[in-house]
């Protein structure tokens, strides 16, 4: 089944980093009577008085960071999570348990190992961590990055994630200002992206990697009495549907495993959302095939491909109506 979520993604169709301004990129409406071609800014269009436009205000934390073990070898760590005293990690390069290593003059330990996941001894703080490390951009971002704001949303608030909700990397302040003036709510909701991201699909798994989300008793209220919701992307739409049931969403908060794929019946009021062009067999693109259906979105992949579209974290977008069966 996953075979048929793959498509040929050609290198050059990668973006490296994102247009300037962020909402002259391009924007794909797909409709449920078919395809309009926009510029991003022009999202007002589709956005009416009474709607409630949901936002992911995680920040992005600087979880990337690199060191030398004894032997001179390099080391990479990618932050997961602190556990008790330690951290779990990501870990490239070689090392088994009890390799040390040397990060900024401090000394690290590797205490336990499983495939690439790593407990780390390490003896900073998260503050200290974020100074020495690095924005863990995805790796097919193979140009650096000229300012670590670039994966950032312009409302990112809360730290915890380890990648940038990136559908909401197209909203400028100006934009945003333009949407409330047009009566538009705009409600702010937290989903920390974790490991989830990192990832290989697997079709036969149930669940997904936790990540901690958080909607509060007032975004719930303000979205249950919205005229239309629009979820801004996979994120939002994961949190939402972790908090809904029967088109009603309630308050809550702590960590959802939730793996939506073609089948799901959603539970949340979300009408629309707004999401980037996602990678072969990935997770985000098995959740917008669900909310838009497979062929619905394999054609419109395969036109903005025709159409030069730029695709992954720091290309164009989508915005997709949800249509009945």
């Amino acid at each position: 089944m996953l075979e048929e979520f793959d498509y040929d993604l050609p290198r050059e169709k990668i973006a490296q980093e994102p247009v300037f301004p962020r909402d002259e990129c391009k924007l794909l409406v797909l409709k449920c009577d078919g395809i309009e071609h926009r510029i991003f800014k022009e999202i007002l269009e589709y956005l009416n008085e009474g709607d409630a436009l949901v936002l992911n205000d995680s920040r992005v934390i600087k979880a990337r960071i690199y060191g030398r073990k004894e032997t001179g070898g390099k080391i990479e760590l990618l932050l997961i999570q602190k556990k008790g005293e330690y951290y779990e990690c990501l870990v490239g390069g070689k090392v088994r348990e009890g390799t040390k290593f040397y990060v900024g003059g401090y000394e690290g330990k590797i205490i336990s190992k499983q495939g690439g996941r790593c407990l780390v001894e390490l003896p900073i703080g998260i503050d200290e961590w974020e100074r020495l490390g690095r924005m863990p951009t995805p790796p097919y971002i193979k140009k650096e990055i000229g300012d670590d704001e670039w994966y950032q949303t312009v409302y990112a608030r809360k730290k915890g994630s380890i990648a940038a909700p990136t559908a909401g990397l197209h909203f400028t302040e100006e934009l945003l200002k333009k949407i409330e003036r047009k009566g538009v709510d705009i409600v702010y909701i937290t989903l920390h992206v974790g490991l989830a991201t990192f990832l290989p699909v697997r079709i036969e798994q149930n669940k997904m990697e936790k990540e901690y989300f958080y909607v509060s008793e007032e975004a719930a209220e303000k979205i249950n009495n919205a005229a239309g919701v629009i979820a801004v992307g996979t994120t939002v739409m994961r949190a939402l549907e972790s908090s809904s049931h029967n088109g009603i969403v309630k308050p809550m908060h702590g960590y959802t495993d939730i793996f939506i794929r073609p089948g799901y019946k959603f539970q949340s009021p979300v009408k629309a959302m707004v999401t980037n062009f996602h990678m072969p067999k990935s997770s985000p693109l098995l959740l917008v095939s669900a909310f838009a259906g497979r062929n619905r979105i394999m054609k419109a992949y395969e036109e903005a491909l025709k159409r030069d579209y730029r695709f992954l974290s720091f290309g164009d977008a989508m915005l997709i109506s949800k249509c009945s069966d």
